[in-house]
């Protein structure tokens, strides 16, 4: 449940006006939603002051904490290929590394021997995916791919690019992760819009805020689902052919506007952005535009707090951890920069059952906030391991770190 205390203020109220909004609070099944501009939006960022020496998140009783890998530039995501390699994307919004590496735990024992610059000289990557005799890419501008023989260590052959992506957007929108379904005759890429809400104009959002469809090389794209502002994390939830998606929702409304959120994705299904936000909720600053598109507004599954920037998704699908975890998800949250209070900064669980959400989100691995002014480091993307241990991808500190059983 989401609340907040208090009625907006004068500037809220004059503001609320302004933008047609009647400042009363909504309701969507359950989950309680303050006005809009209840509260006033802030910019709070917080210093990332990285890890001294034995510091590490904290788990639940019953797991241990270790660094799987240190000293990476940004590690903003990873990928397990079939093979059992990890793929680092080394990149960020501004001097980005622009490079993948490889580690290769050969010992099975959490740390691995091997680690090399796998590819380079790329623009912004992301996603990744190992599919056939390819490596693909998800590159801020396009979709590549490149010859891969499974087991090699670095790439040699010459890439293509074989699907133009709008590069960049908004804060850090600039992100294009990668899935393909159970037969591998479909690609899935993630854009985020251009804009917080649209304050550019639709035309800058052609092809943006959506789940795109694709073959594998490339052609028959279509829009899968839209009004997405920005999803990233994409997993399919187990013992179905349900896509989810982690997606980071917008900005200016206020301190508990919007709620990110994990959703199921209905093929075709159209889930607000930037008409409406949490269903059918009308964003003021649109100022009733689009009324057919918001009727059509579909309420996502789980809120995962405002502005908590929940970015990394990954179901467990392994038997190592205790069994409530089976089936669950598990959501990293980059952490608010637009909060009065620091939000996210932790990976959260959520408990599922028969492919279904079962319970409320539960913290899973925290102690990432040093104080309100200082964070040690930022989760991002989660990775669930062969061997049942759990990765985390702390990019601003530099590192991953593994979460398995005692």
């Amino acid at each position: 449940m989401i609340s907040c205390g208090g009625g907006p203020g004068k500037e809220e109220k004059e503001q609320a006006a302004a933008t047609g909004s009647d400042s009363v609070k909504t309701k969507t099944d359950d989950l309680s939603l303050p006005a809009p501009f209840a509260t006033k939006s802030v910019t709070n960022r917080p210093d990332e002051i990285g890890w001294k020496d034995g510091q590490m998140p904290k788990a639940p009783d019953g797991f241990v904490v270790t660094k799987f890998a240190d000293k990476l530039k940004n590690p903003r995501w990873t990928y397990m290929a079939p093979n059992g390699d990890f793929f680092v994307a080394e990149s960020g919004t501004k001097n980005s590394a622009d490079r993948i590496t490889i580690l290769r735990d050969k010992n099975k024992d959490g740390v691995p021997e091997l680690r090399e610059v796998f590819l380079g000289k790329l623009k912004q990557p992301f996603g990744m995916l190992v599919l056939g005799n390819f490596f693909y890419v998800g590159n801020t501008d396009g979709l590549y791919r490149f010859p891969y023989k499974s087991g090699e260590t670095k790439i040699t052959g010459k890439g293509e690019k074989i699907l133009d992506l709008p590069a960049g957007g908004y804060n850090n929108h600039w992100t294009r992760n990668l899935l393909a379904n159970a037969d591998g005759s479909k690609i899935y890429v993630s854009v985020g819009s251009g804009s917080n809400v649209a304050e550019h104009g639709m035309n800058n959002e052609r092809r943006r805020a959506n789940i795109l469809e694709m073959n594998p090389d490339g052609t028959g794209e279509k829009i899968y689902a839209s009004g997405l502002r920005n999803p990233v994390g994409m997993d399919w939830a187990p013992g179905t052919n349900t896509l989810w998606t982690a997606v980071n929702e917008r900005d200016e409304l206020g301190d508990e506007l919007v709620p990110d959120y994990i959703t199921s994705v209905k093929p075709g299904g159209f889930y607000g952005w930037p008409y409406s936000y949490y269903g059918k909720n009308k964003d003021p600053r649109m100022k009733g535009e689009r009324a057919d598109l918001v009727a059509k507004a579909i309420v996502p599954d789980v809120p995962v707090g405002a502005h908590t920037a929940s970015l990394g998704l990954a179901f467990y699908n392994k038997d190592k951890f205790p069994a409530k975890y089976k089936g669950g998800a598990f959501v990293g949250q980059h952490g608010s920069w637009n909060r009065s209070k620091l939000a996210g900064y932790k990976v959260i669980f959520v408990p599922f059952k028969n492919g279904k959400p079962s319970g409320k989100p539960e913290d899973f691995l925290t102690g990432f906030i040093d104080n309100e002014s200082k964070v040690f480091g930022r989760p991002v993307d989660v990775t669930v391991c062969e061997d049942g241990s759990l990765l985390v991808n702390d990019d601003s500190a530099g590192i991953i770190w593994r979460v398995a059983t005692n």
